[in-house]
């Protein structure tokens, strides 16, 4: 007796156990897929099988509770460095990779994003983040970014300067405040509070209508102490303006423990200033700044000037302006000779500039 099964017989077992890929249609009773197939014999009921096409896998939440932090999945890829490995899908996934990065490249010219925007920390765990999801991520809209997600990242930060809290208690904190006018003339204050943990930004304050005044400063830096906690400050920092300076002495009057400090950068940018107001100094440095206006007034000779320095600059700005001037200064001192060289030119000699007075 023959033991083996007929094949008939295994290929209808298997169809059997593929039940989730196969779909079993009655003529007369449910609709003809597309491209099924159904056979016929004297008007008789049969039966066709139609495969059914795979949908991508869906994500759901056991996706998210395995998937692993972006930025942890950064933090150990960069620790091991990167490692040789043999893949036979490398060339595939080199142009899946050039492709992403033509089209992220083109959206940033686009938008016009900096270039040195993809050495931000938070660059390497967003791009990891849209890599979990996979394919067919909606994209953020302008109300999300704009809202809810901006509202989820105050929150973020928030979380961030909870340890920075715990450190303020523990060593203390110096509260530091940057007086700067932007383009619309507004006189902003940027308060910062540093400890052991790190510099962290707090609030900016529009003080225009009261940077002057001694009163409403002393009241405004105040509020700050007490909102960080009297306890836990030690020191207050910030430039030497006249105003700033009483302040500061109010605010050592009313807490003993606390002490005002001038920042450093502003004392050293008057030093500079004063530096500038001996009679010699004073004028070599009006002789330098009229070299540097009539160069970089006139772009032709500012080109002429380029060739002669190997393309080095007069000006070399600073965070200060009194140290951007020094700085041209000291740059002008280095390229006196090649600077000579171009008043000496033949290029000169025959321009219409020698002819200037």
């Amino acid at each position: 007796m023959n033991m083996l099964p007929h094949f008939d017989e295994l290929a209808n077992a298997y169809e059997e156990d593929e039940e989730d890929d196969v779909e079993v249609i009655e003529r007369g009773k449910r609709p003809l897929a597309h491209g099924s197939e159904v056979s016929s014999a004297r008007g008789s009921t049969t039966f066709s099988t139609v495969s059914k096409t795979k949908k991508p896998k869906q994500k759901g939440p056991i996706d998210v509770f395995f998937t692993p932090n972006s930025d942890v999945v950064v933090q150990n890829r960069k620790a091991q460095g990167k490692q040789t490995r043999i893949d036979a899908n490398d060339p595939y996934r080199k142009e899946l990779r050039e492709r992403a990065c033509i089209r992220f490249a083109r959206w940033m010219y686009d938008a016009g994003i900096p270039f040195n925007a993809v050495n931000c920390d938070s660059f390497g765990p967003m791009i990891e983040a849209i890599g979990q999801y996979g394919l067919g991520m909606k994209l953020p809209s302008y109300h999300e970014v704009r809202v809810p997600l901006l509202k989820k990242e105050i929150e973020h930060t928030n979380n961030l300067m909870k340890a920075h809290r715990d450190d303020w208690v523990k060593y203390g904190c110096s509260i530091m405040m940057d007086g700067w006018t932007d383009k619309k003339g507004r006189t902003l204050l940027n308060f910062l509070v540093n400890c052991p943990k790190g510099t962290m930004f707090v609030e900016s304050i529009d003080a225009s209508s009261y940077s002057k005044d001694v009163e409403k400063m002393f009241q405004l830096i105040e509020k700050f102490v007490e909102r960080i906690g009297e306890a836990n400050v030690v020191q207050i920092v910030t430039d030497s303006a006249a105003a700033n300076v009483l302040a500061g002495k109010f605010l050592e009057a009313k807490f003993a423990h606390l002490y005002w400090t001038p920042c450093a950068a502003h004392c050293l940018d008057l030093m500079l200033e004063d530096i500038f107001k001996i009679p010699s100094l004073k004028r070599t440095f009006e002789r330098a700044i009229v070299v540097h206006g009539f160069i970089y007034n006139r772009p032709t000779l500012l080109n002429m000037m380029r060739r002669f320095t190997q393309m080095k600059e007069l000006i070399k700005p600073a965070k200060t302006r009194f140290a951007t001037a020094f700085l041209t200064l000291a740059r002008i001192h280095q390229q006196k000779n090649n600077l000579r060289k171009m008043f000496t030119s033949e290029e000169w000699t025959t321009s219409k500039w020698a002819k200037e007075q």
